[in-house]
Order: structure tokens, then C-alpha cells, then sequence
């Protein structure tokens, strides 16, 4: 048995063990129930000490951190501590002397239900979703903590539907204007000046404005089912894209279809200099704002409005879900209209849902669905198959294996990513050219994108930046991936 790997029934505390629920790199929750009423809870194991020096010593920290804060921790929205023991059983020496946090039991995380979401659509109740978590933050904020490693996997939805903050590890206490906290925490959700700091005895330096930016981050993937303001296809690719926005390399390019309120917030939450982002109590004002309705008028006309706004409810949800208190988001293109493929085109049936998808992903106009499927048409002609072994290219986007790698993603969600399954292969392509059609328009190269896109796939933004457009060498190329496109409507 490997440390905190805990049996179903194993009793602690008066709660009994019911199953896994998860694991960190520190320690693992499983699911529980009161042994006085049945009530459900989660357990966070956090292992005994049988580490090596280093991670001992970060470890004890962390429990310190989170213990320190969840028996002092008392709001509606942050995740309540029941109880927190020393497990005692020399029979079990992988369990002996761990720490076990017995905590409220969420039904689900943020991030579960951001993966299951439709990029590019808000998740439902989006705004209450959001105002209740920064609720949390300015609670946490005004006391003299800094949350530290806010993310959606931090973030629990329970079963009345409520919202709460939690996993408290790196989260500790302000000192004058700042807090201290180990060199910890998730890339692509961390601040830009987060890179910069130096890590000393007593850890990083930070700020609640850390927070404010981590959840402008978070409300950008809320608000568009999942998109992360800044891309790349790890963690540290989007960090990195962060910094390069902060050193004023590349311009701040929030999804094109965040209404404008939204759009302001976020873009305040992501500013530059820490010192102007808004404190999370002004934030939730604006929250609150741009989510509850205005009052309704009480003469006719108000009652006429509010009627079609009711007959409008109970058409069935096939289209953008509406934030309450905003003007609607575009409507969904058609099945055969503008920025879907043509239904007499002959992309096969089976890639448009991934071609289509692919292009939702990203908020670069130019990258269409019209775009990638006649890219795909000039590298394979839809064979997913394809290869050109003296060139070490393979499958239907033509990947080379090692630039595949770079950017790989799961596209039919079975774990793996492979550059020879179809849908893979065109999800990254997607995420790829969106980077690049970025990479160009910062480089300001002119010309026609959607053709410096292509060429830029066939070699790289910066043979594309140095001639200054289309390299004669893939000329031929990028004209048929024109012509194809005129096809598909693009």
C-alpha cells in the first residue's frame, strides 16, 4: 500500500471511507459518510512524513498552511473543515501519522464542468456562478488571507447548487501588503509578476492581486465554456503567453464574443500592473451588476416586455445561453450557414463536428471552419492514414511527431493523443494555427492571413514574418488550400 492509499471502510474520526474520489501531488481525497448521521464528506489525506528532506519540509508547510486557515475559514463560500486529526495506527504504517481533513462534499469541481462544456458557450449561471465565488475572495481578502492557487479544480459546486473555494495549501496570511508562500502553483493561472519573483527563505511574494488575476483567468473559461485568455497547449505554454502579453510583446485578445461588460471586467482582472487590478469586494459590485436584471416597469409596456422575455425562456436552449441583465450573445450559426461547412461540401461527415469544433476553439476570425477543413484537404485529402515517411509527416493534419508532441491534444476523449487519430490531429491543428495567425498579426506581417496561416503550417511564422509573406517554396500549396477554401465558403 502506497502512503494515504486508504481501504473502503476505514474508519477516522467517526467518518467511514466509501471510495477515491481523487489525488494531488500532495496528498488524496476520498469520499465519506458520517457514521453518526450519514451525512456525505470529503476526506484529504496528506501523508506521513516518510518523504525525502526537501519535500518533508514543503509538505509540513502546506499542512500547516491549510489546517491554520480551514479552522479559522467561516463563509457561505468557502468549503467548511469538520474536523482535522492525526491518524494513529502503527498496523498501518502507510497511514500512521497522516493528517486527514475531513471536509464538506461537493458534487462536482469547476474543472469537471468546464470539461464537459462547449467551447465558446458560457456555462449556465454563469454570472451567480462567478459573484459568488468572488464573494469568497473578498471574504478571504478582507480577513488578511491571500487564496494562492485559485483554479477551477479549487473551486466546488454543491448539491444545492452553491458555490464554494477551497484546497487551501498555499493559502496564507498578509504581512503589511504582502503574504509569502512557496515556489507553488498552477502556471497558467498564476500573474506575470509571479515569474519574476525570487524565491526566498521565507517563499514567493504575494499579493491579493494574484488572486484577481487567477480569476480573470477563471472568468474568461467560465464565460466561454472553457477558453483560457491566453494560448498554448500546456500550462506552461500559456504562462508563457501571459508573460509575453505583460512585457507588452503581443496585445491582450480576449474571446471576440464576451459581451462588452464582461469583456471590461476581464480585462481589468488581467491588467499589467498589479497594483490597478480592482480589490475583489469592487469586483463583486461589478458582478452583481451585470448579472441581475433591472428592475421591471409596472406599466404596460413593461408588462408586454416581460411577457416576450417569458415566452422567449420557454423556447428550448438550442442556442448561446443569455447572461441575465445582458444583451444577448451572437445567436448559433446554422447548420449550413455562416461559419459552418457547406452540407453539400465533401468534407466527410464524421470530421466536421472536430473541424467545427476546432475552429469555436479559437477567437482569431480567420480561423474558420472553411479554413481548416481545406487545409486538411491540401495536406491529406481527408486521409487520415496519410503519411510521407521521407519527411516524417503522418495522418490527416500531417503532423510531424515531434512538433505533434508540442501541441498535442485529446480530441475524441479517450485519454490519449495521437497524431494519427483524426480528431486529435485536428483539435491541435486548430490550437496550432490560431497560435500562429496570433504569432502573425504580432509580427505584422501583411498580406491575406488565412494564406500566411497555411504557409505558416507548411514551414513556420517566422519564415513566413522573413519573406515577408508566402515563401515561394510553398507557393503551389497555399493556392490550393485557397482554392479549396473558396469551396467550402470561406
Amino acid at each position: 500500500m502506497e502512503p494515504t492509499d486508504v481501504p473502503t471502510g476505514y474508519l477516522v474520526a467517526g467518518y467511514r471511507i466509501t471510495g477515491p474520489i481523487g489525488a494531488g501531488a500532495w496528498g488524496r481525497v476520498y469520499a465519506g459518510r458520517s457514521e453518526a448521521d450519514g451525512s456525505p464528506v470529503a476526506v484529504k489525506f496528506l501523508p506521513p512524513g516518510r518523504l525525502a528532506p526537501g519535500q518533508r519540509r514543503t509538505l509540513a508547510e502546506l499542512t500547516r498552511r491549510e489546517i491554520r486557515f480551514s479552522r479559522r475559514a467561516d463563509h457561505p463560500q468557502l468549503i467548511r473543515t469538520l474536523a482535522v486529526v492525526t491518524v494513529r495506527d502503527p498496523d498501518r504504517q502507510a497511514l500512521d501519522g497522516a493528517v486527514a481533513l475531513v471536509m464538506e462534499r461537493a458534487e462536482r469541481s469547476l474543472q469537471q464542468l468546464l470539461q464537459d462544456a462547449e467551447p465558446g458557450r458560457p456555462l449556465p449561471g454563469a454570472g451567480p456562478l462567478l459573484t459568488e465565488l468572488c464573494t469568497g475572495l473578498a471574504h478571504m481578502h478582507g480577513k488578511g488571507w491571500v487564496h494562492g492557487d485559485l483554479k477551477p479544480g479549487n473551486v466546488l459546486l454543491m448539491a444545492d447548487g452553491s458555490v464554494r473555494l477551497a484546497d487551501f495549501g498555499l493559502t496564507t496570511e498578509l504581512e503589511g501588503t504582502h503574504a509569502y508562500i512557496p515556489p507553488l502553483g498552477s502556471l497558467d493561472h498564476v500573474p506575470p509578476e509571479w515569474w519574476s519573483q525570487r524565491s526566498g527563505p521565507r517563499g514567493v511574494q504575494l499579493r491579493p492581486g494574484a488572486d484577481v488575476w487567477a480569476f480573470g483567468v477563471l472568468a474568461h473559461q467560465v464565460l466561454t465554456g472553457g477558453l483560457h485568455p491566453f494560448l498554448g497547449a500546456t500550462a506552461r505554454a500559456r504562462g508563457l503567453a501571459a508573460q509575453a502579453y505583460a512585457r507588452g510583446v503581443t496585445p491582450l485578445r480576449l474571446d471576440e464574443r464576451l459581451p462588452a461588460g464582461w469583456r471590461a471586467l476581464i480585462a481589468d482582472c488581467l491588467a499589467v500592473d498589479q497594483a490597478v487590478r480592482p480589490d475583489a469586494r469592487r469586483l463583486t459590485a461589478r458582478l452583481r451588476a451585470l448579472h441581475t436584471p433591472p428592475p421591471r416597469r409596472r406599466n404596460r409596456i413593461g408588462r408586454l416586455t416581460v411577457l416576450a422575455a417569458a415566452l422567449l425562456a420557454a423556447v428550448p436552449a438550442a442556442g448561446w445561453a443569455r447572461l441575465p441583465g445582458q444583451a444577448p450573445l451572437p445567436p448559433p450559426p446554422p447548420a449550413a450557414g455562416a461559419g459552418a461547412l457547406p452540407a453539400d461540401a465533401d468534407v466527410p461527415a464524421a470530421l466536421r463536428e472536430p473541424i467545427e469544433r476546432a475552429a469555436r476553439a479559437c477567437p482569431e476570425p480567420e480561423i474558420s471552419p472553411a479554413l481548416i477543413a481545406a487545409m486538411l484537404k491540401a495536406e491529406s485529402g481527408f486521409d487520415p492514414a496519410a503519411a510521407r515517411p521521407a519527411t516524417q509527416e503522418y495522418g490527416i493534419a500531417m503532423w510531424t511527431p515531434s512538433v505533434f508532441k508540442a501541441w498535442a491534444q485529446d480530441g475524441d476523449g479517450d485519454g490519449r493523443k495521437d497524431y494519427m487519430s483524426a480528431p486529435d490531429a485536428i483539435i491541435t491543428m486548430g490550437n496550432y494555427v490560431c497560435w500562429l495567425d496570433q504569432q502573425l498579426k504580432r509580427r505584422g506581417t501583411g498580406g491575406d492571413l488565412r494564406e500566411l496561416v497555411a504557409a505558416g503550417y507548411r514551414t513556420s511564422d517566422k519564415t513566413v514574418a522573413d519573406a515577408g509573406g508566402v515563401p515561394e517554396r510553398v507557393r503551389s500549396h497555399v493556392d490550393l488550400v485557397l482554392r479549396y477554401l473558396a469551396q467550402y465558403g470561406g
